[in-house]
């Protein structure tokens, strides 16, 4: 055991992990799309880490702004105006395809961004629940874990009063009986679903409903167009706020600065995260519409950090706005979301453990079965008493391919700037694990 992983073991404590089962890569290098461990072993990274990475590693403009803030600034509190805090602001509101009048509120990170974005929805319409979807994860603090809808929200229970779940789109796990014939099937029967618990919880208490503009670590869930504007019109019929989490859908990773945009609905809030510095620096934030920011005008918001709008993190994630448009990432992602697409496809019709892959920008799932004509997963939902996706995840790691699983399911995310070449240096990788997959079930 090297001195570096002995050391960690002794002093960090690792999320959602059993300690005693740990042995963590000791990673001495990362540049563009790939990191090196000790001993010099490369491997691409094809999940960009948690989702976020997506200008990869080492960006020169990036790490450059970092500095500069660093030498000229390196904090000043949340109450002070700043060059790169108002250039920040600007530029992320601009983004977002919010109209005039919206405004951003900073904070940490991803969970925060909703933590900070469920107290403003409260505050602002006076209402108390608030409805997230099963099968998404929205972060593990106190009020995140709870909008959580998967077993990881469980660490949070019992949590505070107010949190509905409710089924979202996902056809392919949908009830035995349901027979779909198109994509606007699946979002009526959805809609029907949610219009009724919206009755039966009664709509003059519910001050928003939260979704994934495309669902990321449990499974890259792409629902029909008709449900998004389906909601949008459900929460106009009743008086309640849109909130689309678009932490790890956001920032070009579905091919649009933000997931929203391939839908054409606009919600009222959107909160954001990861690749708005790509991991850089940590920040994220909450954008709200120019209704919910002239409210608080005459309010005061009940929402603080000591590092809201932290200079450093400001910096970041103006250089890395400007990186996705001086690389022309929106455009790159055009061919290389088709090649990424074009082959997961291929591997869906080959391998008789591929179930269903999904895929949208270079973002994407493959969900693993034991039958295809059941559906029956690889793992139970929840559980994985044989360790099977740690041996899948091993052998893709063996052959310098990184990614993680979740449930039946691993996603290929990886960084925005990789090449055509890139991809199809690493597919034929999963390809080959599938194989083997194949000969397990």
């Amino acid at each position: 055991m090297s001195a570096i992983r002995d050391k960690d073991l002794k002093y960090n404590i690792h999320s959602w992990s059993a300690q005693g089962a740990l042995n963590p890569i000791v990673v001495t290098k990362a540049e563009g799309i790939y990191f090196w461990d000790e001993d010099g072993k490369k491997y691409a990274d094809m999940s960009s880490q948690l989702v976020n990475s997506n200008l990869g590693h080492g960006n020169r403009a990036i790490i450059d702004a970092i500095v500069e803030q660093a030498n000229k600034m390196p904090f000043m509190g949340p109450g002070f105006a700043i060059d790169c805090r108002s250039d920040a602001a600007e530029a992320i509101v601009n983004m977002s395809g919010f109209p005039e009048g919206s405004k951003v509120f900073f904070t940490n990170a991803g969970a925060e961004a909703n933590e900070n974005a469920i107290k403003i929805v409260r505050q602002f319409t006076g209402k108390l629940k608030i409805f997230s979807q099963y099968r998404c994860y929205h972060g593990s603090s106190a009020g995140a874990g709870m909008l959580t809808g998967e077993p990881r929200h469980f660490f949070n229970e019992p949590g505070g009063p107010g949190y509905v779940k409710y089924d979202g789109p996902y056809a392919y796990r949908a009830p035995k009986a349901c027979k779909f014939a198109n994509d606007d099937e699946v979002a009526d029967f959805y809609l029907e679903l949610l219009e009724n618990q919206i009755l039966y919880e009664g709509p003059e208490q519910i001050a928003a409903i939260w979704l994934v503009s495309v669902v990321g670590s449990n499974g890259v869930l792409i629902a029909p167009v008709k449900w998004y504007q389906g909601v949008r019109a459900l929460c106009d019929k009743y008086g309640i706020l849109m909130v689309a989490d678009e932490v790890m859908a956001g920032w070009f990773r579905t091919g649009k600065a933000f997931a929203y945009m391939n839908f054409g609905y606009q919600p009222d809030i959107i909160t954001f995260a990861k690749g708005v510095t790509c991991g850089y620096v940590p920040i994220g934030g909450v954008v709200v519409s120019p209704a919910i920011a002239k409210f608080f005008d005459n309010t005061s918001l009940g929402c603080g950090l000591t590092y809201s709008a932290h200079p450093l993190g400001c910096a970041a994630a103006v250089a890395t706005i400007k990186e996705y448009k001086d690389q022309d990432v929106e455009n790159k992602i055009k061919v290389t979301g088709k090649v990424l697409a074009d082959i997961l496809d291929g591997f869906a019709e080959k391998h008789a453990c591929v179930g269903q892959v999904r895929h949208i920008g270079l973002f994407s799932a493959i969900e693993l079965v034991k039958d295809k004509a059941t559906r029956e997963p690889l793992v139970p939902f929840g559980k994985d008493p044989e360790g099977i996706m740690p041996k899948i995840l091993g052998m893709l790691k063996a052959d310098g391919f990184w990614t993680y699983s979740h449930e039946n399911m691993f996603v290929v995310t990886p960084p925005l700037i990789i090449t055509e070449d890139q991809l199809r240096e690493q597919l034929p990788i999963v390809d080959k694990v599938l194989d083997a997959v194949d000969a397990m079930i």
